[in-house]
């Protein structure tokens, strides 16, 4: 049965398309028929919600390979898919767009961060670790180094990292349901948790996997609908990535006209360190900003225990690395997409001659839209008249970066029928990549920790329950502190790629390519890369002088060379590894022949 779903696949992933379509088609005739845009957005998220949970319910297993690693069995380009799913997040679908809506080309640093971060898993980390043939990280952090101390402290950066990312998906699929249900933001993170573990906590890796993939059709349709719609309402053609640039001209135009050149988000404390890091003075200090967040972002991607995972899923060394081409190839389709998006929504509220213009009117006709007051009472928006003069100037008007795609269709004045579909893509987004950080977390505990530390004899079924509690557990967590609103989503990832890259960046890429790398070494670098980054981090945020001008989103770049040099310092003081695990790390290099790890057949 599994062979034949498999070799099926292009066709059950070309009828889910399909039916989804319809499910669209269905919703526009009830909005021609009258039927309200609460009870079509409530559909939206609803219908795409229960499928998901189907494919995790049918997907149950109670096998190890399949609950760990999706039993090594899944294609390149679904791979692909799935990948491009976990890791186009709520920060990517959400709140990317609103990023570069509010502070310009420098946000464009996360996507070359991001994107460039692929070279490095294709270079560096993808096929070695699945010729390795583990089933987490801190697997092979405990294999390559030898020991429980490497492989717990791998366990320490993989749990904070994952956690800290984790509860930023979590704060996008609270804003999603907040608006899309009509609920307090409170309560939406918890109904965004429960569609979450519906996907992941029966099925493991296996039904993350195969819903990730759904969740990727439905996310890329939701994202390019609104921009080619408006793109063509605008006159910008049926394609916008490549004639915008005449909308980017007259925003300037108009903004200079308006006295600005950001609007400000100073009543929204989540973008405010974004919007201030990224307007300093120009010259050498912007460039090696942008190179710093660039890099960090890049190293970060490299070392994120949920995207490495997915690597482990395919059936050999070489579909895991046409499986990294067919991630960046998915995510380009999006990333090459969010500037277009926050660009023409720019304009939708600046141009005069649009209709949905809103700087400039009446505040009185603008408190009265629609949009305007469904947003502001769910707190994602605000209108002020601060000058007491009636009119809405461009400084009395306060979005959170979070809502800019969300409420792109509602702007331009597109048939609900397109918010319902944004918010069901948004969704998707946040949920897909909250699995793969919550399985993440939960297996390394479940396995690397429990299993291999603490009770090495547990049976199959032990582990699993192990697993399923565990997921729960860091999932409730998760949005307990989603809820306290502590930092804006895009704050939370770039906090969450630092921790990540400050401890173990390096002690991945060195235990692939530096046979003299050794276990006392690797703790260093985990250890004190961690701490330098944390520390910093602490320091910054709360009012001390940064280095160099690096900020609270940049804390890698004092964590990774710290971990770097700790880590090859304390190597070059003790006993090289033996010759057992030279020879393993030269055979890690080789593409062919079987997994190293003995469970592998």
């Amino acid at each position: 049965m599994k062979g034949n779903f498999i070799d099926n696949l292009g066709r059950v992933y070309g009828l889910y398309t399909g039916g989804f379509l319809v499910f669209i088609i269905l919703m526009a005739i009830l909005e021609q028929l009258g039927v309200s845009a609460a009870t079509i957005g409530i559909l939206f998220v609803a219908f795409t919600v229960a499928i998901y949970a189907l494919i995790g319910w049918l997907s149950r297993t109670m096998q190890v390979d399949a609950y760990y690693v999706a039993g090594r069995e899944v294609p390149a380009v679904y791979n692909g898919m799935a990948t491009a799913a976990d890791w186009m997040s709520g920060a990517s679908f959400v709140a990317l767009a609103g990023g570069i809506y509010f502070g310009g080309h420098g946000y464009l640093a996360f996507v070359v961060g991001w994107t460039g971060g692929y070279v490095l898993v294709n270079s560096l980390m993808a096929p070695y670790l699945r010729k390795f043939g583990c089933y987490t990280v801190p697997d092979f952090i405990g294999t390559r180094y030898g020991g429980n101390v490497s492989r717990f402290c791998a366990v320490l950066v993989l749990v904070v990292a994952s956690f800290t990312y984790v509860t930023a998906q979590i704060n996008a699929s609270g804003t999603i349901a907040a608006r899309a249900l009509q609920i307090p933001f409170e309560f939406g993170v918890w109904f965004g948790l429960l569609g979450i573990l519906l996907c992941s906590m029966l099925g493991g890796m296996r039904a993350v996997t195969w819903t990730q993939v759904a969740q990727y059709i439905v996310l890329i349709i939701a994202y390019l609908v609104p921009v080619i719609w408006m793109s063509n309402a605008q006159d910008f053609g049926l394609i916008p990535h490549f004639t915008y640039g005449d909308a980017v001209h007259k925003i300037a135009e108009l903004e200079g006209q308006l006295g600005v050149g950001t609007a400000p988000t100073e009543s929204f404390a989540g973008l405010k360190a974004l919007v201030k890091a990224h307007n300093e003075p120009g010259g050498v200090m912007a460039g090696w900003l942008f190179f710093s967040l660039a890099l960090c972002m890049m190293t970060g991607t490299a070392s994120l225990p949920h995207i490495l995972m997915r690597y482990f899923t395919t059936p050999s060394v070489r579909d895991a690395r046409r499986s990294v081409g067919w991630s960046l190839f998915f995510i380009f389709l999006l990333y090459f997409t969010a500037p277009a998006l926050a660009t023409l929504t720019k304009l939708q509220l600046l141009d005069p001659s649009l209709p949905t213009a809103v700087i400039g009117k009446s505040i009185a006709d603008v408190s009265n839209l629609e949009w305007i007051k469904n947003w502001t009472n769910v707190g994602m928006l605000k209108v002020s008249d601060s000058n007491g003069d009636g009119i809405l100037q461009i400084n009395e008007f306060f979005m959170r970066s979070g809502i800019v795609v969300l409420a792109t269709p509602e702007i331009a004045g597109l048939p609900y029928v397109i918010s319902g579909l944004v918010a069901a893509g948004g969704m998707a987004a946040a949920m897909s990549t909250a699995d793969g950080l919550l399985l993440a977390i939960a297996n390394a505990l479940s396995h690397d920790l429990y299993y291999k530390i603490i009770d090495p004899k547990a049976d199959t079924k032990t582990r699993l329950i192990v697993a399923r509690v565990l997921l729960i557990g860091i999932g409730a967590a998760g949005a307990i502190v989603a809820s306290m609103k502590l930092t804006g989503i895009l704050g939370a990832v770039a906090w969450a790629f630092c921790f990540a890259n400050s401890g173990l960046f390096f002690p991945l890429v060195l235990g692939v390519w530096w046979k003299r790398a050794n276990r006392p070494g690797a703790i260093a670098g985990m250890l004190c890369g961690f701490a330098a980054g944390a520390l910093y981090l602490v320091y910054v945020q709360n009012g001390g002088t940064k280095i160099l001008g690096l900020d609270g989103l940049r804390f890698g770049m004092i964590g990774m060379p710290v971990s770097l040099i700790a880590m090859v310092v304390v190597s070059l003081m003790t006993e090289e590894p033996d010759e057992e695990t030279q020879k393993m790390v030269d055979e890690t290099r080789i593409p062919s022949g079987k997994a190293i790890l003995s469970r592998e057949q």
